[in-house]
């Protein structure tokens, strides 16, 4: 949980908390501390219920302090509850989470999995405020992607569009495929990082009408797939309408 270790490194910098988040501009610095301190707080809550949705975490809960001092304190307490939450439950615990379990179950081990990139990349939304922005560390990285495509884009709903595929390439030597198809988005790990038949695994060669892929560090992916940098900052290759169709699908439609 390395965002409120971020924050509170500079929080003697110049910067004030009224001041926009470019990587999210609806946001000020304070709320984003906010999010991060209310989320770690919700997910914690949700642990704790076990499989059964949990109540609102917001009720009676103290509201994020706006004095910086305090506004660190309450981070660094809201974090240390969800640490506690996963540590009582261990990895193994079932409970309730918004994803599909086609390729991510709902335990709290997930949970743990899926909030470590979530809080690397707003840590890197509090740098890129601050103007000192950091890429992420690489085994954080490496598992966010596999980790994004497997809880966030993995679905039963079928993909509205001509069947296609979209490959990414870290530099680091790891690559992915996401099969996007009437059955719906599956990833899947490839074998290497070099380049790959332009076809879904299981597939015809022909079913595959649209090919997409995207080159980067594992860093860079990430923040592809977060919308944190402009995509044409990597190299890219084939249709790249393959990936504006996937960032504008709402699967839950």
């Amino acid at each position: 949980m390395c965002a409120n270790g971020d924050l509170r490194q500079r929080s003697h910098s110049e910067a004030s908390l009224d001041v926009q988040v470019p990587t999210c501009p609806e946001w000020t610095l304070f709320d984003l501390a906010q999010h991060i301190g209310e989320g770690s707080r919700h997910w914690a809550a949700t642990v704790a219920a076990g499989p059964a949705p949990a109540k609102s975490a917001a009720e009676g809960a103290p509201a994020a302090p706006r004095e910086r001092e305090a506004l660190l304190a309450w981070l660094a307490e809201s974090t240390e509850q969800l640490l506690d939450a996963l540590r009582k439950a261990g990895p193994d615990r079932g409970v309730w989470a918004w994803w599909e379990t086609l390729q991510s179950p709902h335990t709290s081990g997930a949970v743990a999995r899926h909030q470590l990139p979530q809080m690397a990349v707003h840590t890197y939304d509090a740098q890129i405020t601050v103007g000192a922005p950091q890429p992420l560390p690489d085994e954080v990285a490496l598992d966010g992607v596999d980790e994004f495509l497997s809880t966030c884009v993995a679905t039963t709903s079928a993909w509205p569009h001509k069947p296609a595929v979209i490959d990414f390439h870290a530099s680091e030597g790891r690559s992915w495929r996401l099969s996007l198809s009437a059955d719906g988005a599956r990833s899947a790990r490839l074998p290497g990082p070099g380049t790959m038949p332009a076809t879904a695994a299981g597939q015809d060669p022909d079913a595959a009408a649209a090919f997409f892929s995207v080159r980067g560090t594992a860093s860079e992916l990430v923040f592809i797939l977060y919308d944190r940098i402009p995509i044409d900052s990597l190299k890219l290759d084939g249709d790249r309408r393959v990936l504006e169709q996937l960032s504008a699908w709402d699967p839950d439609e």
